[in-house]
């Protein structure tokens, strides 16, 4: 039977152009491919987590702007739950325009991330998390995330953190959490190294923590304990959400298995999904 997740942060749209290079000054080009789905880190997470018959919530900031319509409709057809955090908001959406390069799987983003639709945490009860197994937390609504994830710390249910990048609220959210899969650019204040970030998790006693490289091994503590999962060799198409879908896919195989299994599972799916166009053509 499927599990129950519950993921907290940012919802854009997302619109993906395949090119054969990056465009220059004033240069126009005509797009190999494209695609336009729902995004942010969260959003890619819950749809991962969806995949293998899992109930999947996101709990971000969509309104009822006419374009919202795209988002809804997207999340729908993977199964996908919303719980709007301001279901009245007039403006658009955080939108993404990405460019990813044919030859390499290289993408260039440049977006709006939650910073103008922060959401304060009120009125929020227990009900938010029954029969919740499992809560993920990207960092981009971060009072509301420090609600929530003190409600799940008090019904036990495990916290996973993406640390993408370091972002103002993480000081106060991360000692809460039971999993933390930090990027190589995840930086908290005075760390400089990657020995520097996992020294930084450790002391918070944050029992599972773990450093994705991208293509390179991932670094993991498991409970004091060291060690490195290896990442599949892959030809990349595109790298697009690659992190969000490793997310989603660890939440989902770390109700089942130990932990670097499923640090290296994970890794396996997400390596699967660069090699296809978008963040949603490698579950067909």
């Amino acid at each position: 039977m499927g599990k129950h997740g519950i993921f907290v942060g940012l919802v854009t749209l997302d619109f993906v152009y395949l090119t054969s290079s990056l465009p220059g000054i004033n240069q126009k080009m005509v797009a190999l491919d494209y695609t336009v789905t729902a995004g942010g880190p969260a959003t890619n997470a819950a749809i991962t987590f969806s995949y293998w018959g899992n109930t999947a919530k996101i709990l971000g900031v969509v309104g009822e702007h006419p374009i919202t319509h795209l988002i809804r409709s997207d999340l729908a057809s993977y199964r996908v739950e919303i719980q709007d955090l301001d279901p009245k908001r007039l403006e658009p959406p955080p939108v993404s325009s990405i460019l990813v390069t044919n030859s390499t799987g290289d993408r260039a983003v440049i977006s709006l991330n939650a910073t103008k639709s922060q959401i304060i945490a009120e009125n929020l009860s227990l009900d938010i998390v029954q029969n919740v197994n499992i809560i993920l937390f990207d960092g981009h609504q971060m009072a509301i995330s420090q609600k929530i994830a003190e409600l799940a710390q008090a019904k036990n249910i495990p916290i996973v953190i993406d640390g993408g990048s370091w972002k103002p609220g993480f000081a106060e959210l991360l000692p809460l959490a039971n999993y933390v899969i930090c990027s190589a650019n995840f930086y908290p204040p005075g760390c400089e190294t990657t020995a520097d970030v996992i020294a930084y998790l450790a002391a918070l006693n944050i029992p599972y923590i773990a450093i994705t490289h991208g293509e390179k091994p991932i670094q993991y503590l498991a409970k004091g304990i060291a060690g490195t999962i290896e990442v599949p060799v892959i030809k990349p198409v595109d790298t697009l959400g690659a992190g969000d879908i490793f997310h989603g896919a660890f939440c989902h195989y770390i109700l089942h298995k130990e932990f670097p299994s499923a640090l290296q599972d994970a890794a396996k799916v997400a390596a699967e999904s660069c090699q296809y166009f978008g963040t949603r053509r490698w579950m067909s």
